[in-house]
């Protein structure tokens, strides 16, 4: 109990001591560093890596060895602080800028055992490679703090993209195309005359947007070239990878 004082400051205690500051870095892939250089974490099942950059600012002294000697020397310091912040275990894989100096690799190695001198899980660490890569263990406590704060994204599936519009559009081509060479064919093939169909595609507004601008023209062309009626109605409950099509007569999906 004699560790225990009480805060009686005007200001938040978060405040004071910054702390909001430092939950809400625990949630962002990137980190700025001081230098203006940033590291990247991505943490996956395997491993977690850590992606040293320099950024948008650069040295405008022209000492660029030395600038990058600095950035990497911060990212040590701050990987070791982000690897407790963020209770992170297991293998840990930093892929800092390329150092040519041996003297300086060992100078950013040494910088990082400092730093991790005082953690209280058990970790190892091994020396930077010549291609900048440093390998690390550190023991599991319990789970880290995305870990637990976090769930898999349900509308990527984790992924952390989703295919683009463009890419949409062209498989939405190729499924209208796919489907008219089955059932019916080229207006004027051997002179046959079919009764005429008309497609509705249910999809997510912002693929339609591509449709209807860019992609305007590629539509027109599958009208004319299989004498069929194309409709569009958008539906935001639509994920944006899904679309489906459907005779707007009779309302039957096609597939």
């Amino acid at each position: 109990l004699n560790k225990i004082n009480l805060f009686k400051d005007s200001i938040p205690i978060f405040e004071r001591f910054n702390i909001e500051r430092q939950i809400e870095q625990t949630f962002q892939r990137r980190v700025p560093l001081p230098s203006g250089g940033e590291i990247v974490i991505e943490e996956t099942e395997a491993l977690v890596a850590v992606d040293v950059n320099t950024g948008s600012h650069r040295n405008k002294t022209g000492k660029e060895k030395d600038y990058i000697l600095q950035v990497n020397l911060e990212s040590a310091s701050e990987v070791a602080r982000q690897i407790r912040l963020r209770n992170i275990g297991g293998l840990i894989i930093i892929d800092f800028i390329d150092m040519k100096n041996r003297r300086d690799r060992q100078a950013v190695y040494n910088r990082m055992k400092r730093e991790m001198e005082d953690d209280k899980a058990k970790n190892h660490i091994l020396p930077i490679s010549q291609l900048g890569i440093m390998q690390m263990t550190r023991q599991r406590q319990e789970v880290s703090i995305s870990t637990g704060l976090y769930t898999g994204c349900p509308y990527c599936n984790g992924r952390g993209i989703v295919k683009s519009p463009r890419t949409i559009s062209v498989e939405i081509q190729r499924r209208i195309t796919s489907i008219l060479r089955r059932i019916k064919p080229k207006s004027g093939d051997n002179g046959h005359s079919m009764s005429d169909l008309a497609i509705r595609v249910m999809l997510n507004p912002t693929v339609l947007e591509r449709l209807r601008s860019e992609d305007e023209s590629l539509l027109v062309d599958i009208e004319r070239l299989y004498d069929v009626k194309l409709s569009f109605r958008a539906d935001v409950s639509y994920h944006m990878e899904n679309f489906r099509l459907v005779n707007a007569i009779t309302g039957e999906e096609l597939r």
